[in-house]
């Protein structure tokens, strides 16, 4: 819907916030198990962060997109911050991007490890990501050593 001056406004729908049931998520993480994607599913955000940090060994490089569930449950931090990591995403912020905008492409497109989210996962195994940028689509797609994405259960969608 826009206002009058063309101004979006978005109006939570409902239906998109409610989670999953664990009959729904054992499905889909088979569904994606399937399709190659391993799964881990976490009772509670603080395990989830966990998780995430057990797969990433300190030192490893890592390239976080943005993502609200990262900021969230604590991830951004502990990888950009805590100094255990060699975190991208400082760096990147750091360069010139107009007169190192070829470094900080070849910065984010092959890191050790990408971390994110995605749009949606339908309950037949496969993941959306959309992006404003594509900064992560690369990385997702074939860079990067190996992905993890921390999705929340309302996420999952019908096929």
């Amino acid at each position: 819907m826009f206002t009058e001056n063309k101004e979006l406004v978005a109006t939570p729908i409902e239906e998109l916030s409610k989670l999953a049931n664990d009959e729904k998520i054992a499905r889909t993480s088979k569904a994606l198990e399937a399709n190659g994607i391993q799964t881990l599913i976490a009772e509670t955000g603080a395990d989830a962060k966990r998780l995430f940090l057990e797969l990433i060994p300190e030192g490893s490089e890592v390239f976080l997109s943005s993502s609200v569930t990262l900021e969230q449950l604590g991830i951004v931090a502990d990888i950009d911050q805590s100094g255990r990591f060699d975190a991208v995403r400082p760096k990147m912020y750091a360069m010139n991007r107009e007169t190192q905008g070829r470094e900080i492409r070849k910065l984010i497109s092959a890191p050790d490890f990408a971390a994110g989210s995605v749009h949606a996962v339908t309950e037949d195994g496969h993941v959306l990501i959309a992006s404003a940028t594509g900064s992560q689509l690369g990385p997702y797609a074939s860079g990067a050593g190996k992905v993890i994405w921390v999705v929340g259960a309302q996420k999952i969608v019908k096929i």
